[in-house]
């Protein structure tokens, strides 16, 4: 089958490590299904695997790909609702609670320890399906596993989040990446006094247009402290952001795309009693109750740009760039 797979790592440059082929179909293992792909969105974490992040050589060649959109070939077993032909999308955690794999088994994501979804057809537990929420496209389907779950998580999980409510206000670091893009949304629909910062002027414009109510560039002063912010961005925006939530607030981060060592600013960390949370994506719960909420509040999420998968490697390098707005998604 056609896959888009690192055939080894390359932590200087990582497209070299990039290639689309053919690749024999891996067994299907007990309790799992397959789908036929229709669509992926490119993340960071795909670009890290290349890396060799997360993923090392002798794993390789592996299947990229941790977000998908696709069509059942089958009726999966169990009480899953769903039936061949049907449109679903895809829980990619693996092993945080037992599903499709050994009791104990560590959390990995598709394209870690099992093949990701970047080929013709995806495998994964018939328990992480669900399906396809009917507002959007099959293309902003595929945006909603990684970078929207982990949004979602962020805002609202009680057990990894901001535990944010309606009424409260957020800052959300760098406008304009996929976790930014579907929190201003999500933040905006939910009730939420939305600030976003960026050094692009486009791309706050961009930001007012889906949801900010204000869009400032990085490091001013925002109209007032902020409940909660939320930092995929890491050491350029470490200091503002510890400047910037009130006493008792919450920052939340899920990524370092600027690098992971900030100044920890503890001195008022632990006088002004902020919280720090770390996150990762979110539960399967989370993921089945941010599918509802896109469909009832009709989001969609921000597509950048869509590419064949035969142009995988040019999706990728839109991803590197970080000229872009949402996110970037493969077709098959």
């Amino acid at each position: 089958m056609r896959a888009v797979y690192a055939q080894g790592i390359n932590p200087e440059h990582p497209l070299e490590a990039l290639a689309v082929g053919e690749l024999p179909t891996a067994r299907l293992p007990y309790g799992w299904t397959r789908i036929r792909t229709r669509a992926v969105s490119v993340n960071h974490h795909d670009i890290w695997s290349l890396k060799g992040v997360g993923l090392p050589a002798d794993m390789t060649p592996m299947i990229l790909g941790t977000d998908v959109c696709g069509v059942l070939e089958e009726e999966p077993e169990g009480r899953t609702g769903l039936k061949a032909g049907d449109e679903v999308v895809a829980y990619t955690v693996i092993g945080a609670d037992g599903a499709g794999v050994a009791a104990g088994e560590r959390r990995t994501i598709l394209s870690e320890r099992y093949p990701g979804t970047m080929a013709d057809e995806t495998q994964v537990p018939a328990a992480n399906l669900f399906a396809k929420p009917a507002n959007c496209t099959i293309e902003e389907a595929a945006a909603l596993g990684t970078s929207w779950l982990t949004a979602y998580s962020m805002l609202f999980s009680r057990g990894h989040g901001a535990q944010v409510q309606p009424g409260d206000s957020v800052l959300i670091q760098g406008a304009g990446g996929g976790v930014a893009s579907a929190a201003i949304q999500l933040a905006h629909a939910a009730g939420l006094e939305v600030f976003v910062t960026s050094r692009s002027q486009e791309k706050l414009d961009v930001a007012r247009r889906i949801g900010a109510d204000a869009a400032v560039h990085v490091g001013e002063r925002l109209p007032h402290k902020v409940d909660a912010v939320l930092d995929s961005v890491g050491s350029a925006t470490w200091a503002h952001s510890i400047r910037s939530v009130r006493p008792g607030g919450v920052i939340v981060t899920c990524g370092a795309t600027s690098g992971d060592q900030p100044g920890a600013e503890l001195t008022r960390v632990f006088f002004q009693d902020i919280r720090i949370q770390g996150n990762t994506m979110g539960s399967r719960d989370d993921f089945a109750r941010m599918l509802r909420f896109v469909e009832h509040a009709n989001l969609h999420p921000i597509i950048d740009a869509t590419y064949p998968v035969e142009y995988a490697k040019d999706a990728f390098a839109r991803v590197l760039s970080a000229d872009l707005f949402g996110k970037v998604v493969l077709t098959f």
